[in-house]
């Protein structure tokens, strides 16, 4: 996992561009600490930059920018190609191989590319990747990434320069960089606690959409990503062609599918381990790795002193049955009030799903024993983890047919009733599956009066400060999947539809930005076999009522934890990483949120209406409401322009 940048444009000397292309890269340099390196072609205006986090061939042989053998391509890297030494045969067996200077998957890439062309190899392609490609014969540049967007790639256009990178910060180490915030991106945030691509926090630089490949000159300004794989399609076909296996079958498909997915994902030349919280996709993870394994698996994981969102004691009881060598850390409010000012810097622009925090430090955590860690992040959007999943599609339908004064009123009582006094009932609800009652209960009844169909319940729950337009001041809504209903992929039952549209959206945009942002900050890679591209095929073909099997979600990966795990151990409402944000901010964040949500200061600053916000964080104090999540994004975009002017 490595870090990329560079620039495309004209007039400027090598030198210029050599030093352009260095402080690009060297902000960068937490995602690459071991190597650096620059190439520049002055008369054709291009320069990329490098730098290089060493995995896979340690040696100067995987050094970059690195050169095609025919000297045409120009590559700078960022991933891991999960399936290059199978690739590698294939070449030799026709042939076409070059006189491989080491065993990098780098150098894999650019002898596919130069057999097979771009196209073709991104179709060959199993891994986790983003690239700058450049064609020295055309002299056109080539940018693509992996399939479900799990390594990012920014670029845009600033004046005369085309500038890219693997994070903002490089774009803005460019002096052609002068884009100011994008406010209908900042009213996205505030939608869904982090910026969607195609968008970013600044005006006119994009995120490159998972799946997709852009080809950029100097006279081709405005051209557009083409998609070379298509997760919506690929729901949409697995559901119209599901598997004819029966359940047993699928379990053992699945299980030799996840197996290949862990033993390809453990090739590494540095120490690696796995990601533990304790739940069914990390442990299956870590179960398959243990069983690959000759030695205990490096497991960590972190717990917290509030108990009702600690799993700690879950993951070190697995990890004593799987026989992981385990490490575990406790968290608590001053552990992540010392978190709190360095998340504008880790996470680039303004980003706000509140497990960043616990995120941040088992990403740390593992970093000081392995170089590599293996998660289990995809399992709930790919086997039907969430809740909402099962629940839904009936609880919308039954709201859709009460009348909306009746839905308000609903919604009113449901406020009403103290978070303490719904957790009263947290058995009733753990037997569904279902924890932290009382926050979720006025989740819902804050968004119940604006439910008409299935698809509002969905866009209600996956959203915040909806029911507050104009707060940011000059937004307006710009194109984005959640609200294009017409675009989201044609699947006939709901849970099958939320599904897909969290995969194209929640997954990419939210859950790997966190996992990426938080594991490259202190230089370790991480990697999901869920999302494996033969798993993901596989699971979309699983009929939806296989996976949703006995009201719990995630079916056919229980049956295969089963070989390895007892259900006792696993049998509890789902949690994740989750942190007590609504009583942090009552108590050590107290402080630190008042000053940044300040009615004068937001006056002054001049991108929010102080109005529903000082409402909102007043309720919050009081315990009317709970709305840390809502808030929190308001205080991530704080606490990114107060990073930005420093």
């Amino acid at each position: 996992m490595c870090g990329l940048a560079g620039s495309l444009g004209s007039g400027v000397e090598a030198t210029e561009l050599r030093a352009h292309a260095s402080a690009m890269a060297d902000a960068l340099t937490h995602r690459g600490p071991d190597d650096a390196g620059l190439w520049v072609d002055a008369d054709a205006g291009i320069a990329l930059g490098h730098r290089r986090l060493s995995i896979i061939d340690l040696s100067a042989a995987g050094h970059q920018p690195m050169h095609s053998a025919s000297g045409r391509w120009a590559l700078v890297y960022n991933g891991e190609m999960y399936n290059h030494l199978a690739l590698r045969s294939v070449l030799e067996a026709r042939y076409a191989q070059p006189a491989w200077r080491g065993h990098s998957d780098t150098e894999t890439l650019l002898a596919a590319i130069e057999a097979w062309g771009l196209e073709e190899t991104l179709r060959r392609c199993v891994g986790m990747f983003a690239f700058a490609l450049w064609d020295r014969e055309n002299r056109v540049l080539h940018l693509a990434r992996d399939r479900l967007g799990e390594k990012p790639l920014y670029y845009g256009w600033q004046g005369g320069t085309f500038l890219f990178g693997s994070e903002l910060k490089a774009l803005r180490a460019h002096p052609a960089f002068q884009s100011g915030v994008d406010r209908d991106a900042l009213a996205l945030l505030l939608r869904g606690n982090c910026v969607p691509a195609p968008y970013s926090i600044h005006q006119g630089v994009r995120k490159l959409p998972p799946g997709t490949a852009l080809r950029v000159s100097r006279s081709e300004r405005d051209a557009a990503p083409v998609p070379y794989w298509s997760l919506a399609e690929v729901a949409e076909i697995g559901v119209a062609s599901p598997t004819p296996l029966d359940g047993d079958g699928v379990i053992n498909e699945l299980h030799e599918l996840l197996g290949t997915a862990v033993r390809r994902q453990m090739l590494a030349d540095v120490p690696i381990g796995s990601l533990l919280s304790g739940g069914i996709d990390s442990t299956l993870v870590t179960a398959l790795m243990q069983a690959n394994s000759f030695r205990p698996v490096k497991t960590f994981t972190v717990g917290f002193e509030q108990a009702d969102y600690d799993e700690a004691h879950h993951a070190a009881a697995i990890a004593r049955h799987l026989g992981t060598e385990h490490t575990e850390l406790r968290l608590a409010g001053d552990d992540a009030l010392a978190l709190v000012p360095r998340l504008a810097e880790v996470y680039d622009e303004p980003f706000a799903d509140s497990s960043q925090l616990p995120t941040m430090l088992v990403m740390s955590l593992a970093r000081s024993q392995v170089t590599v860690a293996l998660s289990g992040d995809g399992g709930d959007e790919f086997f039907g983890g969430y809740n909402r999943y099962i629940f839904g599609p009936n609880l919308g339908r039954r709201l859709a047919r009460i009348p909306g004064p009746v839905r308000r009123v609903m919604g009113r009582v449901m406020r009403g009733v103290p978070v303490s006094t719904w957790d009263r009932f947290e058995g009733a609800f753990a037997k569904r599956g279902i924890s932290l009652p009382g926050v979720k209960m006025h989740k819902l009844g804050q968004r119940i009066a604006g439910i008409n169909s299935i698809d509002d319940l969905y866009a209600a729950l996956v959203s915040e400060w909806a029911h507050e337009p104009g707060v940011v001041i000059g937004a307006k809504t710009v194109p984005n999947l959640l609200d294009d209903r017409s675009a989201w992929p044609a699947l006939e039952d709901p849970a099958a539809r939320m599904m897909a549209v969290d995969a194209l959206t929640y997954l990419p945009d939210d859950i790997l930005t966190k996992v990426d942002r938080a594991a490259m900050a202190v230089s370790l890679e991480t990697r999901a076999p869920f999302l494996d591209r033969d798993v993901v095929e596989f699971a979309w073909r699983i009929p939806l009522d296989m996976k949703l099997g006995g009201g719990k979600g995630k079916w056919p990966l229980r049956r295969v934890l089963d070989r390895y795990v007892p259900a006792p151990l696993l049998d509890r409402p789902k949690m994740g990483f989750g942190v007590p944000l609504d009583d942090w901010l009552r108590g050590p964040l107290r402080e630190w949120a008042g000053d940044l949500l300040s009615a004068d200061r937001l006056r002054r600053e001049g991108y929010f209406d102080p109005a529903p916000i000082t409402r909102t964080w007043h309720a919050h104090l009081r315990g009317a409401q709970q709305a840390g999540h809502a808030l929190w994004s308001v205080l991530a975009f704080q606490a990114w322009l107060e990073g930005q002017r420093s």
